[in-house]
């Protein structure tokens, strides 16, 4: 059967064959020791993690391991998670090693699937996401849309990290980003839940109880609900299709939004519709209090 092994670093040819003849990858180790001599490969062999083919030989073997072709593994990181969060995902992902010396900022991973190889760095991991995210918002940036209210490739990183936050549905990003374009366009509050939330939990992960109105009216250089403009850094790391959507809205004449109780928003263009929608909301709420759903 296939046969995954990790050669460690350092590991001299009698070492390799022994451990993949306890494997089970070949029968003997003398015939992996022997073959790696008549091709003359035995200084050549490279350590890292393999996948050896069923009744793979010898030979096969050895140019295995010279070529380095290790298995390749994925790291999946999901949008909108907290530089804490991120960290804490690649302390534990297994395949990487060493510390994490490294303090990147809020916002400042690109956060998608990475492909690397048993033994990679975490702190060389986190530098592949940094420079991926620097990469996207600066591709992103410049076919940016004409005449949005932001003024720097940063603005818009934290404008997407907020619409990140904000829902769930790719389908709503765009018209979302599109409200608080039109919202900083005009000088109103952005009002975002998701900025409240990052200024209680300062971004250690997610706030674990509803908001409340005392929680809106806390001080916070986050809190859109009492300060003009954007907070002064991300509330995520958002990815590259919230930044898109950012830098790129649909057009559209909504101010306001609210959750429909479906997983997405209904969204309205004046103060007394959104009201009327804010209503709606409450009763269903209400309701499945009532009912216990």
């Amino acid at each position: 059967a296939p046969k995954t092994v990790i050669i460690s670093r350092g590991a001299g040819l009698d070492d390799i064959a022994a451990q993949l003849a306890a494997a089970g990858v070949l029968p003997d180790p003398l015939v992996f020791r022997v073959a790696a001599w008549l091709l003359g490969r035995d200084k050549s062999l490279r350590a890292g993690e393999y996948l050896f083919a069923a009744r793979i030989s010898p030979r096969q073997a050895v140019a295995l391991l010279q070529s380095g072709k290790t298995v390749v593994r994925r790291l999946t990181v999901a949008e909108g998670l907290t530089t804490t969060q991120v960290l804490a995902q690649l302390n534990r992902t297994e395949g990487l090693e060493g510390d994490l010396r490294s303090s990147p900022g809020e916002g400042t991973l690109l956060t998608e699937t990475y492909h690397f190889s048993y033994g990679e760095r975490r702190d060389a991991m986190v530098t592949r996401m940094r420079a991926a995210m620097d990469q996207t918002l600066a591709r992103l940036w410049d076919s940016r849309a004409p005449g949005l209210p932001l003024k720097s490739p940063r603005e818009a990183l934290i404008l997407a990290s907020i619409v990140e936050k904000e829902t769930a549905l790719p389908e709503e990003r765009s018209r979302i980003a599109a409200v608080f374009l039109n919202r900083l366009g005009k000088g109103m509050r952005l009002q975002s839940d998701p900025t409240v939330a990052y200024a209680l939990t300062g971004g250690l992960g997610p706030l674990d109880r509803p908001l409340s109105r005392a929680d809106l009216k806390t001080p916070s250089p986050f809190n859109t609900y009492l300060i003009d403009g954007l907070p002064p850094g991300p509330v995520c790391n958002p990815g590259r299709a919230a930044m898109a959507a950012v830098l790129n809205p649909v057009a559209t004449e909504d101010f306001y939004f609210v959750a429909d109780g479906t997983g997405g928003h209904v969204f309205a263009r004046t103060l007394g519709e959104h009201n009327r929608n804010v209503v709606r909301w409450r009763k269903f709420q209400e309701n499945q209090r009532t009912t216990g759903q």
